[in-house]
Parts: C-alpha cells; structure tokens; sequence
C-alpha cells in the first residue's frame, strides 16, 4: 500500500458538532415529556488556569444544546472530607444529573474516596471503580470522555482495530487504562506504556495505532512512527501544544489529530452526550 505523501488530519469539530446537534434534540425531548434539563455539576478545588479554559468551553457547550451546568469552587485548601461531603450533596440532589470533579486536585486529596463518592448512574467521566469495572469487561457505561472520544474519532475515520497493534503511551485510570480496554475489546492488539517502559520509540515503531497522553509537549518524535501510523494526541500542553511532535510526524503518519481540534472538542461533545443520557434514564425515558 502506498503511504500518503503526509498525514490527513483527524479533525474533531465536525464530529463533536454533529454530537451536540443530537444531544441539543434529546434535550428538547427531556424537556417535553420528563419536564426537566439535564443539569452538569463540574467540582473544582482551587485556582487552576491550566483548567480554565477546559471549564470555559464545557460552559460554552452545554449553553449551545440548552443543557443546565454550574460550577462548584472549593478552596484550595479543601480536605478530602469536605469533597466527598460536596459530591455526596450532588449526588442526593435529583435535579442533578452528572458530576465531574475536575483535574488536577491538590495532591492532599484522595482522589479515589472522592470518586468512589460519585453514584456511577452520575459518573459522567466515568471515573469510579464501578464504572471502570465495566468498561474492563465490555459491558454499556458512561464511559471516560477522553477514550469514547478517541474510539469515536477511530470510527468516524474508519480505521480498523481488528488485529491492529495499538501502543497507549499513558495508564491514567481515567484515560490510559480505561483506553487500553476499550481497544482490547475492538480486537487489536495492545500495548500500555508508562514512564518505566523500556525502549518505548522501539515500540511503537511496531504500532499501527498511537495514542499519546503523556503530558509532555513534543514527546512523541517522528521518527517513532512507523509510515502509514494512525497517531490520536490526547495531549493539550501549554500553548496549544501536543504530546506529539505534529511537524514531524505529519509526513510520517496517514491520520493525525490536530492540538487543538482533534480530541478536544469529541471530548466536551461526549461529555454533554453522556450527561444526556445518564439523565434519560434518571428520567425513566428512553431516547
């Protein structure tokens, strides 16, 4: 097969703008027969401007669709009790819908005892071991935004995983691990990489698919990818950098996703979808 001159990119705002169109119908759906708008809650503890902007464009889509959200600070001083008691609230109040605690938390903070707070009928991030559990398995769940993000913009560009050899650089449990599963399940062939990985540039010459969550600007070099590689960046660095060097990589790659609009945008979308649908059938109506 004869590889493309450079990379065609995966661009993310088409697909997360069809999302937001259907989700915008079911609300006015909701809105009509259960006489409710789906509601987000996003938790913060402290002041973090490297969030902002991702708060920002969470607000920004769930106004265009007509979906309730709000905003709940607590200080950066804020103990794990007193997060769990904010999401434990949240979790009893029926107007509400979803709840998302927001990345990065003090590292003070439990933020297992935390997420484990949050009912996994509200896990909109999918960041409970109740959830993960079944996603591990293949089983439905409001799934982590970021991996049904990535599986979505797989679909749309209609790259096979079956018998493809995937690398995942990243084992977060909201993005990495729980990513890692949902290829598995798609029957490639997976391999999950972290910062103890031995020869990780050997590795992923090998790889079909590329999945980089790293958190590291331009890590991912060029000459790691194989010619003809499918590469998705899951990373968004200070000014609006990736985890892979895009330049290199793009004479090299047959799909790349752009940083910014890539992942990004399928990931807000999806996270107002899922809010949608936890609150469908919080409801009792089937969309």
């Amino acid at each position: 097969m004869e590889t493309p001159a450079q990379a065609r990119l995966m661009e993310g705002r088409s697909l997360a703008g069809r999302l937001l169109d259907q989700a915008r119908s079911h609300i006015d759906r909701l809105r009509a027969e259960g006489g409710q708008v789906p509601s987000l809650v996003t938790v913060t503890v402290g002041e973090h401007p490297s969030t902002a902007t991702y708060i920002r464009m969470k607000a920004r889509a769930c106004q265009k669709v007509g979906m309730a959200s709000r905003v709940e600070s607590l200080p950066g001083d804020a103990t794990t009790a007193d997060l769990v008691t904010t999401v434990e609230r949240l979790a009893a109040d029926r107007a509400v819908h979803g709840i998302l605690v927001q990345h990065p938390v003090p590292t003070s903070i439990d933020k297992r005892a935390v997420f484990e707070a949050i009912p996994p009928e509200k896990d909109v991030d999918g960041v409970s071991s109740a959830t993960l559990g079944r996603v591990l398995l293949g089983l439905p769940a409001l799934i982590s935004c970021t991996p049904r993000a990535i599986l979505a913009l797989l679909e749309e560009y209609r790259v096979n995983l079956d018998g493809a050899r995937a690398i995942v650089m990243g084992r977060s449990p909201i993005l990495g691990r729980p990513l890692a599963s949902l290829l598995i399940n798609a029957h490639a062939t997976v391999t999950l990489c972290h910062s103890r990985t031995s020869d990780l540039p050997a590795l992923c010459r090998e790889a079909d698919v590329v999945v980089a969550a790293v958190g590291k600007p331009r890590h991912v070099k060029g000459d790691w990818i194989k010619r003809g590689a499918v590469v998705i960046d899951a990373g968004y660095n200070e000014g609006s950098v990736g985890d892979v060097d895009f330049d290199e990589i793009l004479p090299r790659a047959s799909l790349l996703t752009p940083v910014p609009g890539g992942v990004g945008p399928v990931t807000i979308a999806t996270l107002v979808a899922q809010t949608v649908e936890t609150a469908a059938r919080q409801m009792g109506i089937a969309l």
